[in-house]
């Protein structure tokens, strides 16, 4: 095999050197090198890597998308023309492997969900995967934002769309409120929001497109004026095919996360707002069509009434949904 190798006394050398002349290995040599990897493979600590090694590989095994839990409904599914309820929940950047382990356990065990009701987990990147094995088959599981680059490649820190199609999400949610404002960090204009959705669609996720005014718009009397402008980026870059695949949260931002919640009747006015705004500026078939889910502290108290409104079809739910309460939400879409 060539002989860049010289063997010394009673152990093995390497000579960096490829011209040097080579020495046949003695044969002492050769039984001390031999005995030594005999009793590498031996060593206590190579048993045990082989062990381990063995035990991820059974994981690995057992871990085959198709076997998460079965999930069941009750009731009828929507007629032809209805839009079906969509409750999606998100997780934000809370929860641990145990927690988000527990929470997936009692959604598992509470009980059938309304065939007219579409539920998809706005999971952490963290624990999409534990969704993705242990939660019921009947939730669908969502990112909570994904990269602007339409393939993977030298984009440090993002999560491409495309991987979390590879991985088995269905949803994303772009355009939060809280993305859109930034924390510690630029937030995200609309449109670049605008260009993250189309990304995603072609992708081939669903899009959770979230949008809303601040609580001095609201009083200054120019909700609509801001959920008109967090929409038209997208209404010029989005065929009619993609909105079939959009849902559109409105979630005033006065409202997440601060225990204030918009009347039912308010949020309905805005909701009406947002499809009047659809139909002249994208089509009437998607404006009928299109999803409007209220974002701004949806949840079981409130779920019913705010539900009960004619252009509320579903929900976006932070804190209820790392709760039992989250399914108070869900059965809380009218029958």
């Amino acid at each position: 095999v060539g002989t860049r190798f010289q063997w010394r006394h009673e152990h093995a050398s390497f000579d960096p050197n490829p011209n040097s002349p080579a020495e046949e290995p003695k044969p002492e040599s050769i039984s001390v090198f031999v005995s030594f990897l005999l009793g590498l493979s031996c060593h206590p600590l190579h048993r045990i890597a082989n062990q381990a090694t063995m035990s991820v590989e059974s994981a690995m095994a057992g871990l085959q998308i198709g076997e998460r839990p079965k999930g069941s409904s009750t009731g009828e599914p929507p007629k032809e023309g209805e839009r079906k309820y969509l409750i999606g929940g998100n997780w934000k950047c809370n929860g641990t492997v145990e927690s988000a382990k527990a929470i997936i356990k009692t959604f598992n065990e509470a009980g059938p969900i309304p065939a007219n009701c579409e539920v998809a987990i706005g999971a952490p990147f963290l624990h999409i995967g534990l969704c993705l094995s242990e939660l019921r088959d009947d939730i669908e599981v969502s990112a909570q934002n994904c990269g602007l680059n339409e393939k993977p490649g030298a984009y440090t820190g993002e999560i491409c769309a495309s991987q979390l199609v590879d991985a088995g999400c269905t949803w994303v949610i772009i355009g939060h409120s809280e993305r859109r404002e930034g924390f510690g960090m630029a937030g995200e204009d609309s449109e670049l929001v605008a260009k993250k959705v189309k990304v995603a669609l072609d992708a081939g996720l669903k899009v959770m497109f979230a949008i809303g005014e601040k609580k001095e718009e609201r009083e200054a009397g120019v909700t609509m004026d801001v959920c008109a402008s967090q929409l038209a980026p997208a209404a010029k870059i989005l065929s009619e095919d993609d909105w079939a695949k959009v849902a559109i949260a409105y979630e005033p931002v006065w409202a997440i996360g601060t225990g204030l919640t918009a009347t039912p009747e308010m949020a309905q006015e805005t909701h009406a707002g947002i499809r009047k705004w659809m139909a002249e500026n994208v089509s009437e078939a998607v404006a009928k069509a299109i999803r409007i889910q209220y974002g701004g502290s949806m949840k079981g108290a409130n779920a019913k009434d705010l539900l009960a409104q004619p252009d509320i079809d579903g929900g976006l739910i932070g804190g209820a949904s790392l709760k039992a309460d989250f399914f108070n939400v869900i059965n809380g879409c009218p029958q």
